[in-house]
């Protein structure tokens, strides 16, 4: 993979390119970029690989390093809203020339870039998912810096220790207040960019905290189940519930089982999906509340795992 100045200092000539291309051997990526068939069809089932392709077109000069949302990519890390297919994004040093990156399909930030919040993923500079996280939870929604944080966190790619040290070489910037708080927020415990958008639903409906992928047990101290929320307080569990969870029915009748076993034991159950979090939020937390609620009037929980 490369710009064609690189084939033709390989000894490959335009004539050859052009021939190659028609071929199928080499694939073009951008303008006067070029990668062979086998990197290309690698890429296809991996989207980082296929991000970092994509980039080969773009160049990184002047300091420019790969940052925001593509960085994200490159790193892994889950995004709430899905990246638009071709774009790019870049930071670049205050100061610097941007005119080289006058390209469609480029999105260019400014700001500073100490050489501690970058390193190198698939040849290209690219910012550190430290830094990643932070510079998305400064630009985008709490909800959008809760779930790239909660993934990096949770993949060990960066801890709450090291974001805020991120966040305070970056003070005064735009947007800093909400990265802060995106940090504090941040748990390395929410398995899915679901659990994570639950999390902030809760907090902004005025929940209390739950607690993240605990063990239940029953009266015989056996583990009946580990649970996605629960509020020890009320006993009672949240569960975010993907389509995938009930595609083998199998696993639906376990899922039922399971939720016996949890009631018997005293447990309120309450299960979302996708549509409802999003589409009638308050009827789920008023579902949660009204578990909150019949738990007050049956009086004190007792013990459980």
């Amino acid at each position: 993979m490369g710009p064609a100045s690189a084939w033709l200092a390989a000894g490959i000539s335009r004539s050859d390119l052009a021939r190659l291309v028609a071929a199928g051997e080499l694939v073009k990526i951008r303008f006067g970029v070029y990668a062979t068939a086998a990197e290309v069809t690698a890429a296809a089932a991996d989207p980082a690989r296929s991000h970092a392709l994509n980039l080969a077109g773009v160049t990184v000069r002047n300091g420019g390093v790969v940052s925001h949302q593509s960085a994200a990519v490159l790193h892994r890390l889950s995004l709430l809203t899905k990246r638009p297919e071709g774009i790019v994004t870049l930071t670049v040093p205050p100061g610097k020339r941007i005119g080289s990156y006058g390209k469609a399909g480029v999105i260019r930030h400014s700001a500073e870039l100490p050489s501690s919040h970058v390193t190198e993923l698939f040849g290209v500079p690219v910012t550190t998912a430290g830094r990643t996280v932070a510079d998305i939870a400064r630009t985008a929604s709490f909800m959008e810096g809760v779930v790239v944080a909660d993934s990096a966190i949770h993949k060990l790619q960066t801890s709450r220790r090291e974001l805020r040290g991120v966040l305070a070489s970056c003070a005064g910037w735009p947007g800093i207040g909400r990265a802060r708080d995106v940090a504090e927020f941040a748990s390395g415990l929410a398995e899915s960019v679901f659990e994570s958008c639950a999390r902030v639903v809760f907090h902004e409906h005025g929940l209390p905290p739950p607690r993240l992928q605990v063990c239940l047990s029953g009266s015989d101290g056996g583990t009946i189940a580990r649970v996605d929320f629960y509020w020890p307080q009320y006993r009672v569990v949240g569960e975010a519930d993907g389509l995938l969870k009930y595609e083998d029915t199998r696993a639906a009748v376990a899922e039922l089982r399971r939720d016996r076993l949890l009631h018997e034991a005293g447990f309120e159950v309450v299960h979302f999906t996708w549509q409802e979090l999003f589409g009638q939020p308050e009827r789920v937390i008023a579902r949660i509340r009204a578990s909150f609620a019949r738990s007050a009037r049956l009086g004190p929980p007792a013990l459980s795992s």
